[in-house]
C-alpha cells in the first residue's frame, strides 16, 4: 500500500523498518495514516504482509529516531531499523568476534558462535549472503547440469528399441526457475537459519583492517572484536590479456543468469567449472569451444582422466583445443576475435560470434582487506596461510573457507568455520584432515576421487599398485548399456591399505563417499573385495576392482569372488 505521492526534494533520506504487531493490512494502513501527519514524512509504504515499512522522509524535519519512536510509542506495534534487504542494522560496535564475509563458512561459524553465546558480526560484501555455493556455484550450476540431462536424455538412448523424440526448451523458463531456487534456498538455508540469533548481527559492506583488533566498514563505521574469521571466498581468476576486458567476457556469476541462450560459447579453461558449463551447455543446444592454454582438459588429474572425459565431450560435439594460448581478444562488429597462440609456435585467429567465458580458474578474495597493515601472511597464490586449526600466523586471526590454503568446496568450508570458532574460543584443538577428502567433478560421466591418485602416491615414495576397471566389466554398466568411464583403486602393497580412487562413471560420484571411508578407515583391499554389494548396481564395480589387484574378472562368473 501506498501513501499519498509528494513530490520528493533534494534533501531525502530513505529508512527501512522492521514492524512487529501487524495482523491485517488494516494495520498497516493505520502506520502509514500515523505516519502521515509527521511533519517531514514524504512517502511511506508499510506491508503487512512482509512486516516491513519503507519511508522517506527530509531529516531537516524529522530524525529516524523520531519515525521509530512514533511507532513505538503505539500499544500495538514496534519497529527496529534495518537495512533494505530486511538486515538488521547493527548499533553495538565490540564484539566477542567478527566473521568477515557471509558463505557457507561464515554461516557455519556463525552457528556455532551462537551456540556459544558469542557476539558476532558477519560482515558481508560482494555476494548476497549465503556466497557462491547457493548464489553462483554449486547450487545454479548443478541445477542447470541436470537440466540438460533431461534434455540429453529426451534426445538419447542407449537401447536399439527405443527411439526418444527430443525435448522443447524454454531456456529463459529454466533460467527463472533456477533463479526462484537460488533465492528460496537463500533465504532457507541461510537467512532463515540466523533470523533469530539474538546474538548475531549482520552488515552488508566491505571490511579493511585499521589494526588487529579494529575494521572499518565502507571506510566510515569501526567495529572492534576479540577474534576474527576470515571467510571472503574466491571469485573468477581473470587473466591479463590483450583486449579481454573490453568484450564484455562472462563468468559463471553473469553466464548463468543469461535468460536469452547463447548459440554458441569460447569457453576460457578446461578446468572443472569449464568442463561443467561445456557439458551443460552444449546439451541445451548452444555450440560450444574450450580453449584451454595446457596441453589438456582437467590438467590437475592423471591423463588417463584427462582422455576419457576428453573423448566423451568431442562424441557430443564439443570442440577442444589444447595447448592454445590466447594472446589477443577484439570485437569486430558482434564478433569477437580471439588471437591464439597455436601449439606449433604459430598464430591464428579464432572467431566466436557470441559469448567468451572466462573460466581460468579462481583468486581468492583477498584484496583492500587490509590485510598488509596487519602482516597477515599469505601464500604465494594470494591465499592466507592456515594450519590445520584454521589459526594464521595472528593468534587473534582465523581464516576458513577459498580465501584460506585449504581445499576449495562448500563441505570444507563449513567445517572450517565450526572449528576455526571452537578452536578460537572453547581452547579446542581440532584439526582439518584431508587425506582421504572426496570430490566429485559434475561432468557426464562423473569424475570423483579421494585420497592419492599414483602420481601423488609416487611423490611421496609410497610402495603403491593400481587397478583399472572398465566399466564394460560392471553387470550394471553392461545392463544400461552405457559402459563409459572405468574405476580406478590405489593400493600400498606393503599394507594392501587403499590410500586413493579415481572414479569416471555415470553417477560416480554416488561411490566415492564409501571408497573415502575405506581409505580414512584404512581398510584394505582385500576387505574390499570380500564384502558382500548388491548385485547390478555400481557399487559392484568396487569389488571387481579391487578383486582386480590379483585376478582377471572377465573370467569370473556373476557374482563370483
Amino acid at each position: 500500500m501506498l501513501g499519498k505521492k509528494e513530490e520528493i526534494p533534494q534533501n531525502t533520506e530513505t529508512i527501512f523498518l522492521e514492524i512487529e504487531g501487524m495482523t491485517c493490512d488494516h494495520c498497516a494502513v493505520s502506520i502509514e495514516r500515523l505516519l502521515e501527519k509527521k511533519n517531514g514524512i514524504l512517502t511511506k509504504k508499510v506491508s503487512f504482509e512482509n512486516s516491513k515499512g519503507e519511508i522517506a522522509f527530509n531529516p531537516d524535519h524529522i530524525s529516524k529516531e523520531e519515525i521509530i519512536q512514533s511507532i513505538n510509542q503505539t500499544p500495538t506495534y514496534r519497529s527496529k531499523e534495518v537495512n533494505k534487504n530486511g538486515l538488521v542494522k547493527s548499533k553495538t560496535t565490540q564484539f566477542d568476534l567478527i566473521i568477515i564475509g557471509g558463505g557457507s563458512a561464515a554461516f557455519s561459524a556463525a552457528i556455532k558462535a551462537n551456540e556459544l553465546g558469542l557476539t558476532t558480526l558477519m560482515v558481508n560484501a560482494g555476494l548476497d549472503f549465503g556466497g557462491t555455493c547457493v548464489n553462483v556455484g554449486c547450487l545454479p550450476s548443478k541445477t542447470l547440469i541436470r537440466a540438460a540431462e533431461t534434455v540429453y536424455h529426451a534426445s538419447h538412448s542407449n537401447f536399439a528399441g527405443i527411439k526418444p523424440k527430443g525435448a522443447d526448451i524454454d531456456f529463459a523458463q529454466v533460467i527463472k526457475d533456477k533463479i526462484q531456487l537460488v533465492k528460496t534456498l537463500q533465504q532457507k538455508k541461510y537467512m532463515d537459519v540466523v533470523s533469530d540469533f539474538t546474538n548475531l548481527q549482520l552488515l552488508e559492506g566491505w571490511a579493511e583492517f585499521v589494526d588487529d583488533k579494529t575494521i572499518f566498514v565502507n571506510g566510515k563505521d569501526k567495529y572492534s572484536a576479540i577474534k576474527f574469521i576470515i571467510a571472503t571466498g574466491a571469485t573468477t581468476n581473470v587473466p591479463d590479456i590483450e583486449g579481454l576486458k573490453d568484450i564484455g567476457y562472462l563468468t559463471n556469476t553473469s553466464l548463468f543468469d543469461l535468460e536469452e541462450q547463447p548459440q554458441s560459447i569460447t569457453i576460457m579453461g578446461a578446468g572443472y567449472i569449464g568442463l561443467e558449463i561445456a557439458m551443460a551447455y552444449n546439451r541445451l543446444g548452444t555450440k560450444v569451444r574450450i580453449i584451454e592454454f595446457t596441453d589438456r582438459v582437467l590438467r590437475t588429474q592423471t591423463p588417463d582422466i584427462s582422455e576419457e572425459i576428453e573423448m566423451h565431450m568431442k562424441n557430443e560435439g564439443i570442440e577442444i583445443l589444447p595447448n592454445f594460448r590466447a594472446v589477443k581478444f577484439e570485437k569486430l562488429g558482434n564478433d569477437t576475435i580471439i588471437h591464439c597462440k597455436c601449439p606449433d609456435g604459430s598464430f591464428t585467429k579464432i572467431i566466436e560470434p557470441d559469448k567468451v567465458v572466462v573460466a581460468s580458474g579462481t583468486k581468492p578474495n583477498t584484496k583492500k582487506l587490509g590485510l598488509d597493515k596487519i602482516g597477515l601472511q599469505l601464500t604465494k597464490s594470494g591465499h592466507i596461510q592456515v594450519n590445520e586449526l584454521m589459526e594464521t600466523n595472528l593468534q587473534n586471526m582465523y581464516a576458513v573457507g577459498d580465501v584460506a590454503n585449504t581445499p576449495a568446496f562448500v563441505y570444507t568450508a563449513a567445517f572450517e568455520g565450526k572449528i576455526a570458532v571452537e578452536n578460537a574460543f572453547t581452547g579446542s584443538e581440532l584439526k582439518s584432515d584431508y587425506s582421504s577428502l572426496p570430490w566429485v567433478v559434475f561432468t557426464d560421466p562423473q569424475i570423483a576421487g579421494a585420497g592419492l591418485d599414483e602420481a601423488q602416491a609416487a611423490a611421496q615414495n609410497i610402495p603403491f599398485e593400481v587397478s583399472k576397471l572398465s566399466l564394460d566389466n560392471v553387470p550394471r554398466s553392461q545392463a544400461a548399456y552405457d559402459t563409459r568411464g572405468f574405476i580406478k583403486l590405489i593400493r600400498n602393497t606393503e599394507t594392501d591399505k587403499l590410500i586413493g580412487a579415481r572414479i569416471v562413471a555415470p553417477e560416480g560420484g554416488e561411490l566415492i563417499q564409501q571408497l573415502s571411508m575405506a581409505i580414512k578407515y584404512g581398510i584394505t583391499v582385500k576387505e574390499l573385495a570380500e564384502s558382500f554389494y548388491p548385485y547390478l548396481t555400481l557399487g559392484e564395480g568396487i569389488k571387481l576392482a579391487a578383486i582386480t589387484f590379483g585376478k582377471d574378472v572377465s573370467k569370473l562368473s556373476c557374482c563370483a569372488s
